[in-house]
């Protein structure tokens, strides 16, 4: 059999054998599996999702959040995109071998800008792949921990093999006078240089031989790909497009999740599309205090999880799951309770990834399975059982919600009796946390500075919920939905008003407020920033503080309110200082998602003491200004046990415009 004949026989066995590996494996993940899972969609918005699609797979927009490895990152994709080109050229030359040896596509092989584009490519990608090894090896950083290495460099080492054997192919059918664009290739050029003192039987038998490891990696790492980190190159287009398009504060309803079949069929393309990259991880406060929560490993963790299920309902005879009492506990079991307790809601995972996978949703919807069979912390169980009898967590009667108002005069208006352009939803610990009762007088006194026409809902309110929802009480924040919305339909007014960023974002989003023209919901920083925009609010007393402000998650990273705070420091008179991590980097309290109400995990150091810490740092900053009610508590608390009360004095947001009165 001549040699050509036998090279268009193993390139097409081994190209059909690759690729019936591929197909079969991403039929078994994405249909076999995803299939077991429960309905998504529908998914709207087709443009949009289009779009999203060219600006963050096409684009790679949020990789350059870490500059270096996104650019590395870059090159690498788009180097796969355009020598997958020469890929193709490899396969149809060696398919056609047995008629018609180095047959030359049209274009592919006859356009001398794609080759030099190309020629150009393989040293860019060569180069990301060694920084992107240097980085994995040597530099080694602290997102990677959990993540599968070996994996990574394994595919690290198959690109760098594919271009260089690229090269070389290129550059002996240069020194065999076989290439018609060489002037179009450079790079090719130069390894054609080095190999010049080679025979032409020698120059033969380098090329065939690079041609055949640069398809038989290629090959093998197609019939690798799924399962894997790397099985996100074919997840990526379609976890995109299909991206969660709703606000990042509304939730979906539901009954908790038992076993991984009961996710939707969406997140469980989340579970398939995680690289492992760490980003999450990075920014994650429970991660960076020392719980057992990742991100990025309860992705991996539900991702293998799932393998491992449809693997197990393959093998059983009759192709159904075992019986329920012998199904794998998925929480409590492939995932420690532990685990997802710590989360504090923050969306820092959501913000962070290149990809949108949800990680706060599928958690959600854990410890919702959770809640209902009484696996929770005690406090945590405490602090539900008063929401659900008095409607706050504090256990007081609902007749006290108002008694910080007490000697305000003119009294605040009921809005329950008489109309008002705000309705002030103040949220419980503005009402019954003594730490924060200062700043709600604060709020009320300079609220009539402005002139403005605001009434509460006295023992009318209750907790908006936004916190009772994410901890997994499904029943009861529906409870504390419908006694609100029967309490505000009693209203009139224009506007909602809330101190309260939890409030805000479940009353803006989740209870369906500030939509369709109904009246529009804000927070007291957007509202001051009006009124001192307007003249309305006038500070005649110019502040010298040197001060820096924590963006609160449900305020910046759920709802995207950045600059108005800023504004309104700025507009006190206080030098404004950044900490480095703010606006959509900012670290968490540790408050948020129900943590507030559980008793402490043992960590290192908690988010707040980390934030405090890194505020002390900054040269000259005498104070922390917060916008909101939980953060004021944390805050207090941590800058007392960080040694720093006396160097940095925590301020509410209202404070300091007070003082500026």
């Amino acid at each position: 059999m001549a040699y050509y004949t036998l090279k268009s026989l193993v390139v097409a066995l081994t190209l059909l054998t690759a690729m019936g590996v591929f197909g079969w494996r991403v039929y078994l993940l994405l249909w076999d599996n995803l299939r077991r899972g429960q309905p998504s969609g529908p998914f709207r918005h087709i443009a949009e999702r289009a779009k999203g699609v060219l600006i963050f797979v096409a684009g790679q927009l949020r990789l350059f959040r870490l500059p270096a490895p996104g650019i590395a990152h870059f090159f690498i994709f788009w180097g796969f995109i355009i020598l997958s080109l020469t890929i193709l050229q490899a396969i149809v030359e060696g398919l056609a071998s047995w008629n018609r040896p180095g047959l030359v596509l049209p274009f592919l092989g006859t356009f001398g800008p794609l080759a030099l584009l190309q020629d150009l490519l393989a040293v860019l990608v060569a180069l990301a792949v060694i920084y992107a090894l240097y980085v994995r090896l040597v530099v080694d950083p602290v997102r990677y921990v959990g993540s599968h290495k070996g994996e990574g460099v394994k595919v690290l080492a198959f690109i760098f093999t594919i271009v260089l054997s690229l090269l070389v192919m290129n550059g002996t059918r240069i020194n065999l006078g076989e290439d018609l664009l060489q002037d179009w290739r450079p790079a090719s050029r130069a390894v054609a240089w080095l190999l010049s003192a080679a025979g032409e039987g020698t120059q033969r038998a380098i090329g065939e031989t690079a041609y055949f490891i640069h398809l038989g990696v290629v090959l093998i790492f197609l019939a690798e790909l799924p399962g894997g980190k790397h099985f996100h190159i074919v997840t990526s287009v379609p976890a995109v497009f299909l991206r969660n398009l709703d606000p990042p504060g509304q939730l979906q309803p539901g009954d908790g999740i038992r076993t991984v079949e009961e996710f939707r069929w969406r997140h469980m393309l989340d579970f398939y599309t995680c690289t492992e990259c760490g980003r999450c991880q990075d920014y994650c406060p429970a991660y960076a205090s020392g719980s057992p929560l990742s991100p990025k490993v309860l992705m991996m963790g539900l991702r293998d999880h799932l393998m491992e299920r449809g693997s197990a309902r393959r093998s059983s005879a009759k192709g159904k799951l075992p019986d329920s009492g012998s199904e794998p506990v998925l929480v409590g079991g492939v995932l420690s309770e532990e685990l997802l307790w710590g989360c504090t809601t923050c969306l820092a995972c959501d913000q962070e990834c290149p990809l949108f996978i949800a990680h706060v949703a599928p958690l959600v919807d854990m410890r919702r399975h959770l809640v209902l069979e009484g696996r929770m912390d005690e406090m945590l169980q405490v602090a539900l059982s008063n929401l659900g009898r008095y409607g706050n967590s504090f256990g007081q009667s609902e007749r006290g919600r108002a008694r910080w108002s007490q000697g305000i005069e003119p009294r605040i208006k009921d809005a329950r009796r008489e109309p008002v352009e705000y309705l002030w939803f103040v949220g419980d610990y503005a009402s019954y946390n003594a730490t924060v009762l200062d700043a709600t007088r604060k709020a009320a006194l300079v609220f009539q500075r402005a002139g403005l026409d605001f009434g509460i809902l006295y023992e009318g309110e209750r907790s908006a919920g936004n916190d009772v929802r994410r901890a997994g009480e499904e029943g009861l924040f529906e409870m504390l939905v419908e006694q609100n919305l029967r309490a505000l339909a009693g209203c009139s007014y224009q506007a909602i008003v809330t101190t309260d960023p939890h409030s805000y974002n479940t009353l803006k989003h989740e209870y369906g407020l500030g939509a369709n023209g109904r009246a529009q919901v804000l927070h007291y920083s957007e509202l001051l920033d009006r009124l001192i925009s307007s003249g309305r609010l006038s500070l005649s007393k110019p502040l010298t503080y040197r001060v820096t402000y924590h963006d609160p998650c449900y305020l910046g990273r759920y709802n995207g309110v950045y600059e108005a705070p800023r504004r309104v420091i700025e507009a006190t008179g206080c030098a404004l200082v950044e900490m480095p991590h703010h606006h959509d980097r900012a670290i968490c309290c540790g408050a948020g998602g129900g943590r507030i109400w559980m008793q402490e995990a043992q960590l290192k150091e908690r988010p707040s003491e980390r934030r405090i810490r890194e505020a002390a740092e900054l040269e000259g900053v005498q104070g922390f200004v917060v916008a909101c009610p939980k953060d004021l508590t944390m805050y207090k608390d941590a800058v007392k046990t960080t040694g720093y009360e006396d160097r940095l004095a925590v301020m509410d947001l209202i404070e300091i415009v007070y003082q500026a009165l």
